[in-house]
């Protein structure tokens, strides 16, 4: 029987599992956003909503906990100057999964892992508003030329 079992094993050994998964939560604080498998990314996501509810208290003793598993400083520390204060406010679900069908070679379900909240998303939104207003008073400019 296969009663509390609590994670799925990926068919790998231990020690290649855990390697693997480091790895993959690494990427997704770096990238913020990986694609993989289904099932790797169910297990990625366990891992780093864990990782991103320690990174919002930025304390020494969650740095070391986290520094454990993610070798990257570079990573851990956009994690607990970036990604965690992003998501202060919110009490969990910080990543999503996002199906892109089936893989050509194996038909595994391939899926993206992205965090819900994405570092640059609003600095995008402003610049495009504000192209916009410049070109309006051009356009009004060359107007009261020509009625000149």
């Amino acid at each position: 029987m296969r009663h509390r079992i609590g994670f799925n094993r990926l068919d790998r050994k231990q020690s290649h599992r855990k390697a693997m998964l480091r790895n993959m939560a690494t990427s997704l604080f770096k990238y913020e956003r990986i694609e993989t498998t289904k099932a790797k990314a169910r297990e990625v996501r366990r891992i780093a909503e864990k990782y991103i509810t320690r990174a919002k208290a930025d304390s020494v003793h969650n740095r070391r906990i986290i520094a454990r598993d993610i070798q990257d400083k570079a990573v851990l520390n956009k994690l607990f100057t970036e990604i965690g204060p992003m998501f202060s406010e919110r009490n969990g679900g910080y990543t999503r999964i996002l199906k892109l069908g089936q893989r050509k070679g194996d038909a595994a379900e391939v899926v993206l892992l992205e965090l819900v909240e994405k570092t640059g998303e609003p600095e995008k939104k402003k610049k495009k508003k504000e192209a916009k207003k410049p070109v309006k008073e051009k356009a009004s400019a060359v107007e009261e030329k020509t009625e000149e």
